[in-house]
């Protein structure tokens, strides 16, 4: 006569074969293992491509931005759950490139471990931040980036949502600021970059969190927003500060180990994210200046809002922060 097997034995079995499949279908897949940047078979993946699809990107934006100007349409259009669904679709995917590599980059430390130690005498923490010279754009890690890259371009449509919300400087600001977004993604794969593992995880797991709180918001919920707002400003104050630290240990494994792969792309990158900053910091000083003159500001969801007025409250700077924040 058989015993039964405990509930808790069978749990666990489900549990790892869930864990398994979830690890091969984000991971060990072949389609994912045998990446490689082509120029070839890779969408996307060609320089014109790329200054072509940007350059009409820019076009298209900026001729709503004067079409509207045009017909003098000053009031929100509606958009229905469209921002909703764009808000869902991109955390999704965040999550998503998230879990995918991080399980990939697990998988290529443990692959790799042996070889680092006979050859570059590297660690897990140095090949995070610092590819061996010669690394070639292709295995898992370099599959989410692509997805990463591809993910960019979804990320566009947010500049036509806030343009058709009528959201006061939306236009230029926003084609700059992902245009850049997109330029460096491509820099990451065309030049097999150092330090984009990194990058990569704290971009997504911010936008998976970001994307959240808006799809949650912009279903009814908006409960969620004054909590929610700051949970957002603390993650995107971590994003910097990680960013920061990083870019840091890369500069000193750079000059330790004799280089590390991509510094060129790096460095243009860098001089992308000052740019960025910047415009993140005047964005900031123009609406600390409209607050204390008491004009109005719009949410993501178009509606007007006053510090101090009668309108709306804004109980403390995340909640402004989160208002204004377009990225």
């Amino acid at each position: 006569m058989g015993y039964p097997i405990p509930s808790f034995v069978m749990m666990g079995n489900v549990g790892d074969g869930w864990n398994r499949g979830i690890t091969y279908w984000l991971a060990e897949q072949p389609a994912i293992v045998g990446f490689r940047w082509s120029h070839v078979y890779s969408w996307g993946a060609t320089w014109s491509f790329l200054v072509y699809s940007l350059a009409a990107y820019a076009a298209l934006a900026l001729a709503l931005e004067l079409l509207l100007r045009l017909f003098r349409r000053n009031r929100p259009i509606p958009l229905g759950p469209l921002p909703a669904l764009h808000s869902l679709a991109m955390a999704l995917a965040s999550a998503a490139i998230f879990l995918g590599l991080l399980l990939s980059a697990a998988a290529e430390i443990r692959d790799a471990r042996w070889w680092w130690r006979g050859r570059f005498r590297t660690t897990a923490l140095e090949w995070l931040l610092c590819f061996p010279l010669g690394t070639r754009p292709s295995g898992r890690v370099f599959f989410w980036s692509y997805a990463f890259y591809l993910c960019r371009f979804l990320h566009l449509l947010r500049t036509f949502l806030l343009i058709l919300r009528r959201r006061r400087g939306a236009a230029l600001p926003g084609v700059f600021r992902h245009s850049a977004l997109v330029c460096m993604s491509f820099l990451w794969l065309e030049f097999s970059q150092s330090f984009q593992v990194v990058a990569i995880l704290s971009a997504t797991l911010v936008h998976a969190v970001v994307f959240s709180h808006r799809f949650w918001v912009g279903v009814g919920l908006p409960a969620a927003a004054r909590s929610g707002a700051v949970l957002v400003l603390a993650s995107q104050v971590a994003l910097t500060g990680c960013n920061a630290v990083c870019h840091l240990g890369f500069l000193l494994l750079h000059f330790a180990k004799g280089g590390c792969n991509g510094i060129g792309a790096w460095v243009v990158n860098s001089v992308l994210n000052a740019a960025l900053l910047l415009l993140f910091v005047n964005c900031y000083v123009k609406t600390v200046v409209r607050r204390k003159k008491g004009e109005s500001l719009e949410d993501d969801n178009g509606s007007s809002h006053h510090f101090g007025g009668h309108r709306h409250h804004y109980q403390n700077k995340a909640e402004f922060f989160e208002a204004k924040k377009e990225q």
